[in-house]
């Protein structure tokens, strides 16, 4: 074998062994938070409150006024039409400011109506959705649900890849105005049944997974 060859032979070698104690260091972000540390986060999981967006179904229910009363999807931009209400903002608000905001609308017509908001089929705002890129076996956005962990958010999307390295997997999330980014022990959790590597997930948070070197 010539000295060409040899030398060749050797750099890929040396690539391979740096990429492969890459995959194998430890996490380089600070663990993802849980309930009983102290964290500033931009939402308390506790004090949750479902808002509606895009793609939500809502039941609006005016009190005897059955003609006036309606199931409507909220349109990508954010807005349900109902009977003798046209283009009505309802996108990140509550249902029940929905329902107070289509009363305001309705009083022009029907001397004090009395509104009630359902949703029936749940999206929420783009904004409050857990989106999970990378390496697992269904990448989306989730709609988020009280109380969700990241065993919820996994079961959701499939698990990992068999190309996934579970344990570098890190979450993105808003702290007062700016990102932070944590480390999460995916393949701990989900394939070792270790519990003590689930963590709570909040609105808006990104779970990113990356692929194994090796």
């Amino acid at each position: 074998m010539n000295s060409k060859i040899k030398g060749l032979i050797g750099s890929v070698m040396g690539v391979v062994f740096v990429l492969s104690t890459v995959g194998c260091s430890n996490n380089q972000y600070q663990p993802l938070p849980q309930k009983d540390q102290k964290q500033p986060v931009t939402t308390d999981a506790a004090a949750y409150n479902y808002l509606v967006g895009p793609g939500d179904e809502l039941e609006i229910f005016v009190w005897r006024n059955p003609e006036v009363s309606e199931t409507v999807t909220v349109r990508p931009d954010g807005k349900v039409t109902t009977p003798l209400v046209e283009d009505l903002e309802v996108s990140g608000l509550t249902p029940t400011e929905v329902a107070r905001k289509v009363e305001e609308a309705l009083s022009v017509f029907i001397k004090e109506p009395i509104v009630t908001v359902l949703v029936s089929e749940f999206q929420g705002p783009y904004s409050e959705q857990v989106r999970v890129i990378g390496e697992a076996s269904e990448p989306q956005a989730v709609p988020y649900r009280e109380d969700m962990s990241l065993l919820d958010i996994m079961i959701a999307v499939g698990g990992l890849t068999e190309f996934a390295d579970g344990n570098q997997a890190s979450v993105i999330r808003v702290v007062d105005g700016q990102q932070q980014q944590y480390s999460v022990r995916i393949e701990d959790l989900i394939k070792k049944g270790d519990i003590s590597a689930n963590a709570d997930i909040l609105p808006g948070d990104i779970v990113i997974i990356p692929e194994a070197w090796f």
